[in-house]
This record gives structure tokens, C-alpha cells and sequence, in this order.
């Protein structure tokens, strides 16, 4: 899995293996959520446009959304508003202005009820055409103004001595006065227009009639976040979080999976593997301690990150597997009388599988070349023991991949070693869909069947401990 790409079937045996545990983690965030909810209370904004005619530049739009949220109008628009416990401060945290397309300033207003939204929004963008207003009136260039009304002056002047050249030209009878009465007019007309252009191009003219364009709307939803989206964030928040937290544990996982890890770590060779009838249930340790039932109803107790089993042949095929081993452990120790079988507790696919090789050795072919007598010995991982040498010719472990790490293996054989067990081969173990009906050959209890019984850590023994 560690070195594995997290493929889609990846995660569909995660939503499928730890469905409940998920469900229980998504119920969990929804109510985080919730709580978020709570002590946020509901916002709602609103917002409303400023209207700017004229010829505005983009930068200049930009300073003008910078002056609707300014200490200023915020100020203005608080004392005029006069809520309690809130001040321009505050307020200037509940708003926002942008520049939108059509020289348009639009102002907005978050508050906790769509009447204080609609109140903040129209009081703050009357404040702000109040305020832009009078700046632009105040701003206006004296010495511009001065000259601007001397050319008034002028074109008033220029325009009587037009009439009095028009008028002294003559009765408009011949062709020359005419040109001349025509050409005069022509001046006059052009040079109103100008100052007329230049009236309206002037900045207080241009800039002074900001227009609102309608009271704000009044808010009909909740502002974003809202406690809908709240309580579905924390519960898709702490769905993603349990399976990235399933992705990162097993890519951090040291349990060995394969077989020259195993066999490294045991310091021995694979004599083969078998297969055992079984789906899920064939992954669940037998619950211990007060929470066993906790981790059985969460579906915790089951192995996920395990694929599932693969479709099995006939029993047939399966005790094929079984006498094969058998027949390497024989060939492997011909003159062995007696060979222990070693399963780390808590691996029942192993204890499973060594109950039929101990049926399967129980069966050998004749008395003068049968297989040896095989018993089982559970022995514990975290402190393991194993009992005396006595008659055995040596240590079978048989164990599933993908369960213990390297270290845990390293004392299971440390273990063999001290109590002068030499481990003999390693039997890896699978689990498999059984679909089909037993052969037609004897018949075999599905539970696990052993020669001997099995040696448990709190007997007493003189076995070499790690």
C-alpha cells in the first residue's frame, strides 16, 4: 500500500469498510457545524449603486470606491444611523464598495437583520454622494474659476462687437455685405458652443450630480455561510479528513506485505500459500478489553486496507495447497517427528489455516513416510515466548501478509531462538470467496482442527522471552 497509487477501488473499500465509522465522523462535523452556526449569528447584506456621469478614468472610480468606505462617510452614516454599542468602526467592517462597469459604485452592507442591512447600504451611499459632492465643489481650482469667468467676459464682449460689425456692414443688400453679416454670425454661433463645451467639461460639472440608483433591495436569504452550508462544510470537512486520515496511515503503515519481506525479517524460506474460505469476518480479531464492542459496532475491529478476497476454486484445489506444504515440510525435515506450528495471536486467518495443515498432517500418505506430527502455538507479538525444545524438529510460522512489521516478525524468531526452535519454512495465508460446493471426497469441519494444544503465554514455561 505504501508504495501503491491510490486508485478509486482504494477508496471505495475505505467508504465500504468504515462506512459506520465515516457516517459517525460526517454526524460529528455536521454538529461542529452546527455549533459554528450558533455562535455566528445570521448576516445579510444588501447593496446599492452610485451612479457617477461624466468621463471617469479607472484609477479615479477606484479612489471613489476607497472614499465610500472612508472614516468619514462611515462616521456620518453611524451618527445618522445611531445603533447601540456600534460605532464607525464597526461599521466599516460590515462594508464594501467596488467599482462595476457603467462608472457605478456599488455599495454594500452586512448586518444581523435584512432591515439594518437595507438601512446601512442606503444611509451609507447617501452619505457618500453628500460627501463626494461637496469635496468635488471644495476642490474646484479658484484661479481656474477666474479665468473661466473672464472668458465669459470676453465672449460677451466679442459677441457685441460682432453686432456691431454685422449692423455696420451694411442694409444686407449687396453680395458683399451679406458674406460679411453671414460670416460674422458664424463666429458668434461657434464660439458659444465652445464655452457651452467647456462648461461641461469644467470638473464640478461633470463630477457633481453622483445619482443612487434606487433604495437597496431588501435581503430575502442569509449571507453566506449559511448554517445549511455550515453544518454540510463540517460534516464533508471531517468525511475527506477521516479518509485522507485512512490514505496517510496506510501509506505510513510498515506492516510487511510481501514475500521476500517476510522471509527476510523471519530469517527462514516460504514453503507456500494457502487459501482459506472466508470474506470480511475472516479479518476480525476476537475483541478483548471494554471497547471490543465499541470497535465492533464502528466496524473498526476489520482490516480495510486488506483487498478483497478472490474468487476460490473447489475445495479440491485448496487441499492441494495444503498436502504441498506438507510435502516441502517433509522433504525439508524427512527424519522430523514433531514440527510446532507458530501463529501470532490475533491472526485468525493463520490459526484458521493451521488447523487444516495440522488436519492435513494428520492424513500423511503411509506411517513410514508420512508427514511429521504438527502442533499449534500461539505466541504473543508484543512479549513473545515460546516453550522448550522437546521433541520437535523445529518451528513452522504461519502467519497472513500485510499484518506485522518487521520488528514484530524479528522477535517471533528471536523468540524460536531462544527457546532453540530453528524456524523451517514460513506459510503465508489468504483468504478466498468460497463459492463452490465441497468435493465429493471426506468430509471436513469448517472449524480448525489441531493435534495438540495450543501454548499460550501465560502457561508456564522455561522458554526464552523477548
Amino acid at each position: 500500500m505504501s508504495d501503491d497509487t491510490i486508485r478509486l477501488v482504494t477508496l471505495g473499500r475505505i467508504i465500504r469498510r468504515r462506512g459506520r465509522l465515516l457516517t459517525l465522523l460526517a454526524v460529528v462535523g455536521a454538529l461542529v457545524g452546527y455549533g459554528a452556526s450558533v455562535l455566528f449569528p445570521p448576516r445579510y447584506t444588501t447593496s446599492v449603486s452610485v451612479l457617477l456621469p461624466g468621463a471617469w478614468e479607472e484609477r479615479e472610480l477606484l479612489t471613489q470606491a476607497q472614499v465610500a468606505t472612508s472614516s468619514v462617510v462611515v462616521d456620518r452614516a453611524a451618527a445618522t444611523l445611531r445603533w447601540a454599542g456600534v460605532d464607525g468602526i464597526e461599521l466599516r467592517d460590515r462594508l464594501t464598495a467596488e467599482a462595476a462597469d457603467g462608472n457605478i459604485i456599488k455599495i454594500s452592507g452586512t448586518a444581523e437583520t435584512p432591515e439594518r442591512a437595507q438601512r446601512l447600504s442606503d444611509q451609507v451611499a447617501e452619505q457618500y454622494v453628500a460627501f463626494a459632492t461637496r469635496i468635488v465643489g471644495d476642490s474646484s481650482d479658484p484661479e481656474a474659476a477666474a479665468r473661466l469667468d473672464a472668458l465669459r467676459k470676453t465672449v460677451v464682449q466679442t459677441s457685441r462687437r460682432i453686432n456691431e460689425l454685422a449692423d455696420s456692414s451694411g442694409s444686407g443688400r449687396s453680395v458683399e455685405s451679406v458674406q460679411t453679416r453671414t460670416e460674422l454670425e458664424g463666429l458668434r454661433t461657434a464660439l458659444q458652443e465652445s464655452v457651452d463645451k467647456l462648461d461641461q467639461a469644467g470638473p464640478t460639472a461633470k463630477k457633481a450630480n453622483m445619482v443612487v440608483m434606487g433604495a437597496a433591495a431588501r435581503p430575502a436569504g442569509e449571507a453566506p455561510p449559511t448554517r445549511t452550508q455550515l453544518i454540510a462544510g463540517g460534516a464533508l470537512l471531517f468525511f475527506l479528513l477521516a479518509v485522507v486520515g485512512h490514505l496517510t496511515a496506510a501509506r505510513m503503515s510498515r506492516r510487511l506485505r510481501t514475500e521476500p519481506e517476510i522471509a527476510a525479517a523471519l530469517g527462514s524460506a516460504l514453503l507456500g500459500t494457502v487459501d482459506v474460505p472466508g470474506g470480511r469476518p475472516a479479518h476480525r480479531p476476537k475483541g478483548r478489553g471494554s471497547m471490543s464492542w465499541l470497535r465492533r459496532l464502528l466496524g473498526i475491529d476489520v482490516r480495510w486496507d486488506v483487498p478483497d478476497p478472490r474468487a476460490s476454486g473447489d475445495e479440491a484445489g485448496r487441499r492441494i495447497r495444503y498436502r504441498r506444504v506438507c510435502a516441502r515440510l517433509r522433504d525439508r525435515l524427512p527424519a522430523a517427528r514433531s514440527v510446532l506450528v507458530v501463529v501470532p495471536d490475533g491472526d485468525e486467518i493463520a490459526l484458521r489455516a493451521a488447523g487444516e495443515l495440522v488436519a492435513e498432517a494428520g492424513t500423511g500418505p503411509s506411517p513410514g513416510t508420512g508427514y511429521p506430527a504438527l502442533r499449534t502455538v500461539g505466541v504473543s507479538v508484543s512479549r513473545p515466548m515460546m516453550p522448550d525444545r522437546d521433541e520437535e524438529s523445529g518451528a513452522l510460522v504461519v502467519l497472513s501478509a500485510g499484518s506485522w512489521t518487521a520488528g514484530e516478525l524479528a522477535g517471533i524468531a528471536e523468540a524460536c531462538a531462544d527457546a532453540r526452535h530453528e524456524v523451517v519454512g514460513i506459510v503465508l495465508v489468504g483468504t478466498v470467496r468460497d463459492r463452490s460446493k465441497r468435493s465429493a471426497g471426506r468430509p471436513r469441519d469448517s472449524a480448525p482442527r489441531e493435534a495438540g494444544p495450543a501454548f499460550a503465554v501465560g502457561e508456564s514455561t522455561s522458554g526464552g522471552a523477548r
